[in-house]
């Protein structure tokens, strides 16, 4: 059984790279066609190829295996849907893109350009969704034939392993076979419906049962609070034996948090990370940020001696607002920007309080009497944000996520849920930012940056950066 899956999971990587290494070659091709008609083929395979561009291919070939197996493509996925792998895809090809781009820049390869970028992208993932529809689809047909079957036994006999057996022999393509749940005779034992499995040993004889029955994996499914010591002694027959353990993970019933297994200094621990920003995640949204970031700032820069003129010829004071913010988990950083306001304006806000015309942790005046007329400009074209993105290059910052608050703002918290904007690190632009931005009301403002948390994809960072830039033309909502 082992061996067999050892196969297979080789094939699946070597599978992957041929798929990858497939959509590059295309993409290749296209982009040498001249005068965009097609090149024939056995022109392109003439073509003389270069000692350091197949170094260059290799080196990319290991980085792209590296990356696809960083992202668990290659873990058993029999209990995960067609929907999770492709997300797991996704987040790969982007990295693997990425990467590319990266090493294009580096290695100075004009032939990888955006469109090819693109391009790629949208045929590895193709492929790589179709390789693994495929394999599911071949998978499940073999299952369903009674072939590639994995026996399991359930222990405990709780709701919660009931459930578990009946979801599990309502899909034979997952490829279980259920022998019969174990546990200890107990009185309403004889009432539970146990989807027609019998109990086949009590705690006590479950050694002996796994020593003569063919196994190959075990469910603890008991409430671990007033057995654990049971349990622990099944865990570790099975693992003397060499069976696989699952257990039911649901430990805390969380609300939010989603449950994964990592390891800290060596020791293997149950994680619960709330939203669905993960680690991999926010290493995409790292270097899309600086992808984005690095190329702004160096097309802008020349334009600030401009701006900065114009605000020492309108009002007295420093070019730059220099504030500190709240950021990621509630770090303090120096935020940048243009300044919009008379010297000294944080001064004088204490006697303005009275007006503030937002009901919570906010303050917001519409014809606030600090704002400059220069002021009034730039912060309706959003132009004084534009020193931010510095922020976003030196990792304060990310393009996309909730808006960086004050300290003042910070202490006005008073609902415990609003302060799960800061598991993420604070951004140019959000969701807030494309909805009405100051005219939406706090609670509403709050409600958005949690939905930005929990609903992330790289699908949406895109959209709303693209819908940023026509709010910020029309200037909807700013003050």
């Amino acid at each position: 059984m082992h061996f067999r899956r050892n196969i297979l999971l080789k094939m699946m990587q070597i599978g992957d790279l041929l798929l990858i290494g497939m959509a590059f070659l295309i993409v290749t091709w296209l982009s040498y066609a001249p005068d965009n008609s097609l090149l024939v083929f056995e022109e392109f395979l003439a073509l003389r190829i270069k000692i350091e561009n197949i170094l260059a291919v290799l080196v990319m070939l290991g980085i792209w295996h590296l990356i696809c197996a960083s992202l668990n493509l290659y873990e058993s996925k029999r209990l995960t849907t067609i929907i999770q792998e492709i997300t797991h895809i996704l987040k790969a090809t982007s990295l693997v893109v990425l990467t590319t781009a990266c090493m294009a820049l580096l290695l100075k390869i004009e032939m990888i350009s955006t469109p090819f970028i693109l391009l790629f992208f949208a045929l590895a993932t193709l492929l790589l969704c179709l390789g693994r529809i495929s394999t599911r689809i071949a998978l499940a047909w073999i299952r369903r034939k009674g072939r590639n079957l994995r026996n399991v036994i359930i222990v405990g006999t709780n709701p919660r392993a009931i459930e578990f057996s009946r979801e599990i022999s309502s899909k034979p393509e997952l490829g279980y076979r259920i022998l019969g749940f174990v546990d200890d005779h107990w009185a309403e034992l004889d009432h539970h419906q146990l989807q027609g499995f019998p109990v086949v040993c009590s705690l006590e004889n479950f050694q002996g049962f796994i020593r003569t029955f063919s196994v190959d994996e075990v469910l603890i499914a008991l409430p671990l609070r007033s057995y654990y010591q049971q349990a622990s002694k099944i865990f570790d027959q099975c693992e003397e034996q060499g069976i696989l353990v699952r257990m039911l993970g649901d430990l805390f019933s969380p609300k939010l948090a989603r449950s994964d297994i990592d390891h800290v200094g060596g020791y293997p621990t149950l994680t619960h990370n709330t939203g669905a920003i993960g680690d991999e995640a926010i290493l995409i949204k790292r270097m899309i940020d600086l992808l984005i970031a690095i190329p702004s700032v160096i097309l802008l820069l020349p334009f600030f001696p401009f701006i900065a003129g114009a605000l020492k010829l309108t009002s007295p004071g420093p070019v730059f607002f220099i504030q500190e913010r709240v950021g990621l988990n509630k770090r303090l950083f120096p935020l940048m920007k243009f300044r919009t306001m008379v010297e000294e304006a944080e001064l004088l806000q204490a006697d303005l309080e009275h007006l503030n015309e937002v009901k919570g942790a906010a303050f917001k005046i519409t014809n606030d009497p600090r704002i400059t007329r220069l002021g009034h400009f730039l912060r309706k074209t959003s132009i004084d944000e534009l020193p931010q993105l510095i922020n976003v290059i030196n990792g304060d910052m990310s393009l996309v996520g909730p808006r960086p608050l004050p300290i003042r703002d910070l202490k006005e918290f008073n609902e415990d849920w609003q302060r799960r904007r800061w598991s993420v690190r604070p951004g140019l632009t959000c969701l807030w930012q494309v909805s009405g931005r100051s005219s939406l009301s706090f609670t509403k403002w709050m409600e958005l940056d949690l939905q930005y948390i929990d609903k992330w994809t790289l699908w949406l960072d895109l959209k709303i950066l693209f819908k940023t830039i026509p709010a910020v033309m029309k200037g909807t909502g700013a003050s």
